[in-house]
């Protein structure tokens, strides 16, 4: 289904080429070691991927991350994932490292949907972490216990974080749209001491108190001993119905100036993050400082070409990964304009409107939200002056190639359109952009360096052509420490290591492309196996989305006379029947560009379609409700009532 040859969306200029950190990567190289001289981007990774301990060294280096003492290997093992040690003995802090700058600068930037601006310089964040880290450590806050988020993307939530992470505590978060139950079923495993909220926040143009939400966490989640309140709607706010309650503006009236930094094991927790949870309570996954750090600035620095010249809006929650690493890019000097909204309030433009105004020039956002924009015929090429615009992320989902072209038609046809793809598992990327390679159509353009990414057929065997499972071979330092409460490891291993032993299993559906790139098809628990044949969700989408009737969809397997036929539920625009003639229109546009495998037994139409907080279909809770099974943990979906469509239907 894809064409090779085609002709790239876009190229860099041998100017953006030659003035891309990546490029100055390569040339540093070869100063610091003549073998260290790689003609292109294909050679550079496979030396990354082969010379593990060189690169990743040389990579501290040049990121200039500072560690206060020497390390006594880059890794110790370079075949054990899970049990490989990276820089051991290396002390270092991470919000030492994202703090680095500290003039009158713009560090952060928020804009709510309600016109709301402020923001803080980086000498300001500094000053605000150290009187919030001094208030942590009063409370008796100190390394290893948990401080939780339960925030919007709002400044103080990146205080609060770095606070934490300055004391060596770990840093935990979600967003206030979750339920009760969603708080619980996360903060409850992990315990914080800490809990920092907000009085309420903006949606769709409401005002959302969360106050009264607040008791029950408490009273399920014993271990919390304060509640440090944000006065987000209302500067007096009234705390007298949440026990443990301060005001943050109390909490931070002190008058202490310098942040003391607690040099801390490079792989020293700093993270707990949650997976979507849509078939049982989330896993807690920890994450260590140093190899967020060093995979987060790689990615920034060379991948995204990110300097203190470039300010980042990303379209984000604090309940998906993406927030951490969009904070990470303080660390490469770069400023950041938070939004917290809806992206569609008070109008469709609204996102792009702050881009223009804040002179944006690196946006980020899920593949859904450019596939809504594009459904409501919005057009900012035409509307915006976009010219500070240079890059534009995607993830969340694969990027149809009909969202590719629509960034270059009706966006801007001069700009790096980057789509990405790793996940709150590794907290960052196996695939990703790259400022010195074209982009072309539905590709990712290029594996990141340093990550031995493969793709396995069922036996274990690389495939250099072909669909199969994602895998990394070799161990990368944002591996997780492991999941909390799993002390020997065994549920860790059950989730990435169990197919193929001692290789990283992501889960993912994909390909490599004649173009070194990468697609990819989906998940590969949802992969659909009509007569044995595997396909992959996504690749029925593709096709989907070039029905003008249809504005979403979602597709799963159902088991039915010994084998699986593949259903496909279809969300319809106003006044469209799903009638034979259009259940044919869909069914033919499906097998003309992929196969009669690929065609559904059944096309139902339903009202809404189910998604996790961060936008991401559950095709498996769609499937479990066809066939009659329980779907748990179902706060962890934005519209769980969404599930009510497909019961009793096929």
């Amino acid at each position: 289904f894809w064409d090779c040859s085609m002709q790239p969306l876009w190229s860099p200029t041998e100017a953006q080429i030659s003035d891309a950190q990546l490029t100055r990567f390569r040339t540093w190289l070869v100063t610091q070691d003549s073998e260290y001289s790689f003609a292109d981007y294909d050679s550079l990774w496979h030396w990354s991927t082969s010379d593990i301990r060189g690169f990743w060294e040389a990579l501290r280096r040049f990121l200039a991350i500072d560690i206060t003492t020497p390390a006594h290997s880059v890794v110790d093992t370079l075949t054990d994932i899970p049990g490989a040690n990276w820089f051991s003995g290396a002390s270092l802090n991470f919000a030492e490292a994202l703090l680095k700058r500290r003039d009158s600068e713009s560090a952060v930037i928020f804009r709510g949907e309600n016109g709301r601006r402020y923001s803080l310089s980086y000498a300001d964040l500094y000053q605000q972490t150290a009187k919030f880290a001094h208030y942590l450590k009063a409370q008796g806050v100190v390394a290893g216990d948990r401080v939780a988020g339960y925030m919007p993307n709002i400044p103080e939530t990146i205080v609060a974080m770095l606070a934490t992470s300055s004391i060596g505590a770990i840093w935990t978060s979600c967003s206030p749209d979750f339920g009760a139950n969603g708080v619980v079923d996360r903060f409850g495993q992990t315990e914080p001491k800490i809990l920092v909220t907000v009085d309420g926040y903006h949606y769709g143009g409401k005002k959302l108190d969360n106050r009264d939400k607040i008791p029950e966490i408490l009273e399920r989640i014993p271990s919390v001993k304060t509640v440090v309140v944000v006065p987000f709607l209302d500067l007096d706010v009234d705390l007298s119905n949440i026990p443990k309650a301060i005001n943050w503006n109390s909490a931070t009236a002190n008058d202490v100036t310098e942040v003391e930094f607690a040099q801390l094991p490079f792989d020293h927790p700093l993270y707990i993050m949650y997976s979507s949870g849509t078939t049982g309570v989330p896993k807690c996954i920890v994450h260590g400082a140093g190899g967020t750090l060093i995979q987060h600035l790689k990615e920034h620095v060379l991948h995204t070409d990110m300097s203190a010249s470039d300010r980042m809006l990303y379209f984000t929650t604090c309940g998906w990964m993406m927030w951490n690493w969009m904070v990470s890019a303080l660390g490469a000097g770069s400023s950041l304009v938070l939004f917290d909204g809806s992206p569609f309030h008070p109008s469709a433009s609204a996102l792009w409107d702050i881009i223009e105004e804040e002179s944006v020039t690196v946006f980020g956002t899920g593949a859904k939200y450019i596939a809504a924009i594009q459904s409501n015929g919005l057009k900012p090429a035409a509307s915006h002056d976009l010219t500070k615009l240079r890059a534009i992320l995607s993830t969340g989902s694969p990027l149809s190639p009909e969202s590719f072209e629509f960034i270059y038609k009706d966006v801007k046809s001069d700009l790096h359109l980057a789509s990405i793809s790793g996940g709150t598992d590794i907290i960052s990327c196996f695939a990703l952009g790259n400022p010195t390679l074209p982009v072309y159509t539905g590709e990712i353009q290029s594996r990141g360096l340093g990550m031995a990414v493969d793709i396995f057929d069922d036996e274990g065997n690389s495939m250099p052509a072909g669909k199969g499972e994602l895998v990394c071979t070799k161990p990368f330092p944002s591996r997780p420490l492991g999941f909390w409460n799993d002390p020997e490891g065994v549920r860790y291993h059950e989730a990435y290591f169990d197919h193929f032993e001692g290789v990283w299993a992501h889960g993912d559906y994909a390909e490599i492309t004649a173009h070194k790139g990468l697609i990819i098809h989906g998940r590969s628990d949802a992969v659909l196996n009509p007569g044995g044949v595997r396909i992959g969700t996504a690749e029925i989408y593709r096709q989907v989305e070039k029905v003008s009737e249809v504005v979403d969809s979602i597709c799963i397997g159902q088991p039915y006379e010994d084998d699986v036929r593949v259903v496909l539920f279809v969300v319809l625009r106003d006044g469209v029947e799903l009638d034979d003639q259009l259940i044919a229109k869909i069914k033919t546009t499906i097998r003309s560009n992929t196969t009669p495998r690929h065609v559904p037994s059944i096309i139902k139409a339903v009202a809404d379609i189910p998604r996790t907080k961060s936008g991401k279909i559950v095709e498996l809770a769609v499937r479990n409700v066809v066939m009659g099974a329980p779907v748990k943990n179902v706060e962890s979906l934005a519209n769980p009532e969404a599930l009510d469509n497909f019961k009793n239907i096929v």
